[in-house]
């Protein structure tokens, strides 16, 4: 097994997985994960995470290549989560006296989840660990995005092992440095990855940078997707923006449930007044067919969101109503907001989500209701809105395209 350096002293013995499809049993995974694990090299050995216990064969052969048969001298946990802490038991069964190194939560958790006990040594905000010529420098950063979360700093290469954060969705399809691969597929998966992993933890992750904001970091060894080298200003610029809920680009989503395609007809009407109002960025989304994680990244990407819902048993879609709660569960700040839906006798979707925006405190722009089919005053009327939706978004506003 060949293992890939990332430095003097660190090597990559992370898995990719291909075969799963859906990340914590939910979320689609079209270009597959990788589970990134690393070994730091010394007079003493450290190893930073594990991963999923279904990939423990590959991992120990990488491990025993890079460690040329030496014994692994620590684990250091700087996440919990089974995808990375699965394989822990395992390690310990291969080296028996390893010193695990976490916090004090940390050590609650490996408790529950393996019961394990022994060997730990819990450390504090800022200590360091000395495995030769190398310094390891601990962080904790609870809640980006479970609340034992901590980063690993090596000193002397000026590496961060950020944990989860950082990371994105999809495999590593031959090299794991991002100077050696086409990172095409993966800002989309980060967006995405974020928004439905640590979007809820705007202010945490907020006060995580602002902790290891002082810190040169020239490398960011996350737990998914590729390492970051000369992109990593790019990676850090994206989580800024994101924790304070900035939207990335102006422009619109157009989320709709349609049993009948009234409802939908509503949507392409708005969408053909925001084109002509002068907007590019608009995206359309059926919940009924696009899955939830896509629609919520796109959510985080764009300024203005439009949602329309028919009428369902006396009730919002059941699509629009599971988007609705995943949004506010996330806590999203500062976004335009126009609301449209249809019934045939007893219209509630409308009435249901601008109360709902305005809890949020975003901008509402207007709404728009028709019964039963669409017809042609009620056209014109979407049509305005989404020309009212464009004006919102128009430079004078303080927005560009």
């Amino acid at each position: 097994m060949k293992t890939q350096k990332i430095s003097h002293s660190v090597h990559y013995v992370g898995v990719n997985d291909r075969r799963k499809s859906l990340f914590e049993n939910q979320l689609p995974l079209p270009y597959g994960v990788s589970y990134n694990s690393y070994l730091v090299v010394d007079e003493k050995i450290a190893l930073i995470d594990t991963v999923d216990a279904c990939y423990f064969d590959v991992f120990l052969k990488k491990i025993e290549t890079a460690t040329n048969g030496r014994k692994v001298d620590y684990l250091i946990i700087n996440h919990m989560e089974p995808d990375h802490s699965g394989s822990i038991r395992l390690i310990k069964q291969q080296f028996p006296n390893i010193e695990i190194i976490g916090n004090a939560k940390t050590f609650d958790m490996l408790k529950g989840y393996h019961g394990v006990i022994d060997n730990l040594f819990e450390i504090k905000d800022g200590e360091e660990l000395v495995l030769g010529n190398t310094s390891l420098q601990f962080y904790l950063t609870p809640m980006v995005h479970w609340p034992e979360t901590m980063m690993t700093y090596h000193k002397q290469e000026k590496i961060l092992f950020s944990g989860d954060a950082f990371g994105c969705f999809g495999a590593l399809d031959g090299g794991v440095i991002d100077t050696t691969m086409n990172l095409d597929k993966f800002w989309g998966e980060m967006r995405r990855y974020y928004a439905n992993i640590v979007g809820k933890y705007g202010v945490p992750v907020q006060n995580a940078l602002k902790k290891l904001g002082g810190l040169e970091v020239n490398i960011i060894c996350s737990t998914h997707g590729p390492v970051w080298t000369a992109e990593r200003a790019k990676v850090i610029d994206f989580y800024d923006k994101y924790s304070r809920y900035e939207a990335l680009e102006r422009g619109a989503v157009i989320a709709y449930g349609s049993m009948y395609g009234n409802t939908e007809q509503m949507a392409e009407a708005i969408a053909a007044g925001i084109s002509a109002g002068g907007v590019k960025n608009i995206v359309l989304h059926d919940v009924s067919k696009t899955d939830l994680s896509f629609i919520l990244a796109d959510v985080f990407k764009y300024s203005a969101l439009v949602i329309g819902s028919p009428t369902y048993m006396n009730e919002l879609f059941p699509g629009v109503a599971m988007l609705l709660h995943k949004i506010e569960a996330r806590g999203i700040k500062n976004r335009i907001f126009a609301a449209f839906g249809s019934c045939t006798w007893a219209g509630v979707s409308v009435k249901t989500m601008l109360p709902w925006a305005e809890k949020l405190q975003w901008n509402i722009v207007g709404s728009a209701e028709e019964k039963q089919a669409l017809k042609t005053e009620k056209y014109e009327e979407c049509y305005a809105l989404g020309l009212k939706i464009a004006a919102s978004l128009n430079p004078s506003s303080g927005g560009t395209f």
